[in-house]
């Protein structure tokens, strides 16, 4: 999958072995998080001339990425994930059928690089590329960092279930 506009490139390949490269540490970081704890594999390269650009159309690009893998099959399209990480504590749960998307993550304690604002873009445009409906909830914490990791953490957690296998479609409409 490939995503280009006048202000970003990006290029995602699934299933192969997890390298994440977009030229921002942190983002990379949220990225690989976000794959090993959903179960995924794929090699992220992106550049964007703004960060909040960036991150908010690699998530449209990763979301439109593994979308197109669940094309031909039946999910559980529901799950959730609570996860502690230091200071903070963080419930994340994931439908994946409407766009939506609620993050409530205010962070206290600034650090480095780690923007909820920028977090938020990420979330917003991977839910709008994979069709889902998201919410993210601050229980406890102030950290920015442990707020940010915990909170993606919980979102991998969340879409491994959401997108194992079902023997059936998960609605009472008989379509998502």
């Amino acid at each position: 999958m490939e995503r280009k506009t006048n202000e970003v490139e990006i290029k995602i390949e699934m299933e192969k072995e997890t390298e994440v490269d977009t030229g921002d540490p942190v983002l990379d970081h949220m990225l690989t998080t976000l794959l090993f704890y959903s179960g995924l594999e794929a090699r992220i390269k992106g550049r964007g001339d703004l960060p909040h650009h960036l991150w908010e159309d690699t998530g449209i690009a990763l979301g439109e990425t593994i979308k197109a893998e669940l094309e031909d099959g039946e999910i559980t399209r529901y799950g959730s994930a609570l996860i502690p990480m230091d200071d903070a504590l963080v419930l994340v749960a994931v439908d994946i059928s409407r766009t939506y998307v609620k993050v409530d993550l205010e962070a206290p304690e600034a650090e480095e690089g780690f923007s909820p604002a920028l977090y938020r873009e990420l979330l917003t445009g991977f839910v709008r590329g994979l069709g889902a409906t998201l919410h993210v909830k601050k229980l406890a914490g102030n950290n920015a960092h442990h707020l940010l990791e915990a909170g993606i953490k919980a979102l991998g957690r969340a879409l491994k279930t959401a997108i194992s296998p079902a023997e059936e479609v998960n609605s009472t409409k008989g379509v998502l």
